[in-house]
């Protein structure tokens, strides 16, 4: 018996408290939204949120490092109760999720080396090798494209990894979201890399909730949706 409560209260101390609220995260979404170092968030707009919202909850703030692919099962069994920087099409199921009202808003682009011509339809996509995130799910079209091979998809292993490939010219372009793009150049300023003008698709942000998730799901929304209003995860976004 004594073991039985030992082993119950390392489980509490890992993620089984009620005091925490417990944020996913994606290393591979990168900043502005995350900045991971030894595989822990140190920083970026999802850390920044789920500080400010678990205070204001009065939860501690915990941050579990979630691959694409795990996202249904650690919100099934509750090792993590948000995830941000998300969308209901992304999910298989999400009706089976509750959703926060859309927080901010986010577009899909192409990076293209500078010596490619710009692209400007997904028929000019076609034959090409597109760098992609895994696990990541695109537009429709997009997808069915990748399914039937009429362009070719290749996941990379971080964004660092993308840009030398691009470029080198060992791809032909990369899609991501604009803001770590624009984060990524910034920082590239000398790298023959452009984004493309061509917007392949705009879509809302939300976060999602975890059926064990500790809080009410309307005092969680209400408490988003106040930090939406009043400016502050615009704020953050930016100041990232």
């Amino acid at each position: 018996m004594r073991r039985l409560i030992t082993m119950l209260l390392i489980g509490c101390s890992g993620w089984a408290c009620a005091d925490e609220l417990r944020w996913g995260f994606a290393t591979a979404d990168g900043m502005p939204y995350v900045d991971v170092h030894e595989q822990q968030l140190r920083g970026g707009f999802i850390y920044k949120l789920g500080l400010l919202a678990s205070q204001q909850l009065g939860y501690k703030a915990v941050f579990v490092e979630t691959p694409n692919r795990r996202i249904d099962e650690y919100m099934q069994r509750g090792r993590i109760h948000v995830i941000c920087n998300s969308n209901p099409q992304w999910i298989d199921k999400p009706e089976r999720y509750r959703w926060s009202a859309p927080l901010y808003r986010e577009e899909d682009v192409l990076l293209l080396h500078r010596q490619h011509a710009p692209i400007n339809s997904f028929h000019e996509l076609r034959g090409k090798t597109l760098g992609t995130q895994l696990g990541y799910v695109y537009s429709s079209e997009l997808m069915a494209a990748f399914a039937n091979k009429q362009i070719i998809r290749q996941d990379l292993r971080d964004h660092s990894a993308g840009l030398n490939l691009l470029r080198k010219q060992r791809l032909d372009a990369i899609i991501d979201m604009r803001r770590p793009l624009n984060f990524q150049l910034a920082k590239r300023t000398d790298a023959p890399l452009q984004i493309n003008p061509w917007v392949i698709e705009r879509y809302d942000m939300h976060c999602t909730y975890s059926p064990q998730l500790p809080v009410s799901t309307e005092l969680l929304d209400k408490t988003l949706q106040q930090l939406r209003d009043q400016g502050l995860i615009e704020q953050m976004l930016n100041d990232t």
